[in-house]
């Protein structure tokens, strides 16, 4: 079953946003199992929305990858899950 996630971060910076995102997703490509990724500035921070094909898949990939890439440009961001009942594509 898909998921989505939201990450809020008080306080992250593009810079922080770019420095982890170009670590984890180079060349802006989704990374397995992502099925969705949508980032930008907050009120006080930065959001960043993703659909997963499964929580499995993303627990993969916060294992793997974006744990290390977080704690490397000093973002601490708790994610926000829920299950995904409808989702449209192009």
């Amino acid at each position: 079953m898909a998921i989505g996630v939201i990450f809020s971060a008080a306080g992250v910076t593009q810079a922080q946003y770019d420095q982890v995102l170009k670590e984890v997703m180079p060349g802006n490509k989704l990374a397995p199992g992502m099925l969705y990724h949508v980032g930008g500035p907050a009120q006080n921070g930065w959001r960043v929305f993703e659909v997963w094909e499964s929580r499995d898949a993303m627990d993969r990939f916060f294992h793997d990858k974006l744990g290390a890439a977080l704690q490397k440009a000093n973002v601490n961001a708790q994610p926000e899950f829920f299950e995904v009942h409808n989702l449209v594509q192009s």
